[in-house]
């Protein structure tokens, strides 16, 4: 099979799709990789190291999107990259498409592609491309929370994460126990943090006393633990995570003005439209906004911080599914994995996700595929 990667033109978006050793992988069962010239460069990955492993390298993406069965790429895709995909092609990527515009949909479907997402690809009641992405997320939400916090920063409240003698540390509040949250719930406890996680599954929530610490307060989500877990926090960690669907508003407007001045707010939902109220995405070059008092971080590709890390940890996930999709050709790919069957959106000029098709008004049309053996 003949497999694209092109460079990612999403702002501040620094991860390739495949590092050097998925790349190594595939040439080496048979298949074609050609990659954008440069797409490597900002997770220090040079085209002359992927040529030795046999990719080839072209020099725009109109190529690529053209040489291509597959393409492998990691942002949602844009308007100008939809229009680049052509007829019957396979795209595999972080989709988030209900919170994307209708016409990328309908692009989709007009030209009877098969989009496969990321964040809903299932294996043993996991969704792990996603995971591997989200480990990361919950990490950098305490680091950038913990920065936000201190002098050097505009507006901030001046405050120590871990705290230290006589003086009490930083309270964070975390909505969602899911990997996020977990992950982020531990690196707060470890940098002595106040940690207050709110989520309405309680095995969720017994999950993070068991396995961190019983010091860290769990709470059970309602509007009104929701509303005093806002007031209290120096730092609030929104991550919730909804399957094909907008993230609700958990935090409302309201709760935002009865925060303390110079708190922060960092939405990680925000790739899938925010779970607080007055979060819009920003960007890497642009982190940050002040609404209300409060500082808020929303940036939609926080994995891109440390796209390296990020770049190994997306080929480690997904490369098993490019794989088998390669090997054996998309059809019985699908048929072979339920898992990542229910990752396609759409399929044969229908959308195959009925969640999707609900928040735009399309038909949808469950998922059938026929063996090519």
């Amino acid at each position: 099979m003949r497999i694209g990667i092109p460079k990612e033109t999403f702002r501040g978006e620094k991860r390739i799709a495949l590092a050097p050793a998925g790349v190594h992988t595939l040439v080496k069962a048979g298949h074609s990789v050609f990659i954008e010239a440069g797409a490597g460069k900002e997770s220090h990955f040079t085209d002359e190291g992927f040529q030795k492993l046999g990719a080839n390298i072209v020099y725009n993406a109109e190529e690529v999107y053209q040489r291509a069965e597959m393409i492998v790429k990691i942002a949602p895709l844009s308007e100008s990259e939809v229009d680049l995909l052509q007829e019957d092609q396979i795209v595999f990527s972080f989709l988030h498409l209900a919170v994307g515009k209708k016409n990328i949909i309908e692009k989709l479907l007009k030209k009877k592609v098969t989009a496969i997402a990321y964040e809903l690809i299932e294996k043993d009641e996991h969704l792990p491309i996603l995971q591997s992405m989200s480990e990361i997320a919950g990490q950098l939400a305490i680091q950038v929370g913990e920065r936000f916090l201190g002098s050097d920063v505009p507006n901030s409240r001046g405050v120590l994460m871990g705290g230290i003698t006589g003086v009490s540390p930083a309270a964070v509040v975390i909505l969602g126990a899911g990997v996020v949250g977990f992950t982020a719930a531990r690196a707060a406890f470890a940098r002595g943090a106040h940690v207050i996680v709110l989520d309405k599954d309680l095995r969720r929530l017994r999950r993070i006393g068991n396995e961190i610490s019983k010091n860290i307060t769990t709470v059970a989500a309602n509007p009104y633990t929701l509303a005093r877990g806002a007031k209290f926090a120096d730092l609030l960690i929104g991550a919730v995570q909804m399957k094909a669907e907008k993230a609700p508003h958990l935090i409302t407007e309201e709760m935002v003005k009865t925060m303390k001045k110079g708190a922060v707010i960092v939405d990680v939902s925000i790739d899938q439209g925010g779970c607080i109220e007055t979060s819009r995405p920003t960007s890497v070059s642009d982190p940050v906004y002040v609404q209300h008092d409060v500082i808020h971080y929303c940036v939609p590709n926080m994995p891109a911080l440390v796209s390296r890390t990020a770049s190994y940890g997306l080929t480690n996930a997904s490369m098993e599914y490019i794989l088998e999709i390669a090997e054996h050709g998309l059809s019985n790919a699908l048929l072979g994995d339920a898992g990542l069957a229910k990752g396609v959106c759409t399929y044969n000029g229908f959308c195959s996700n009925e969640n999707i098709a609900e928040a735009f008004n399309i038909e949808y049309r469950r998922l059938h595929i026929f063996s090519t053996n």
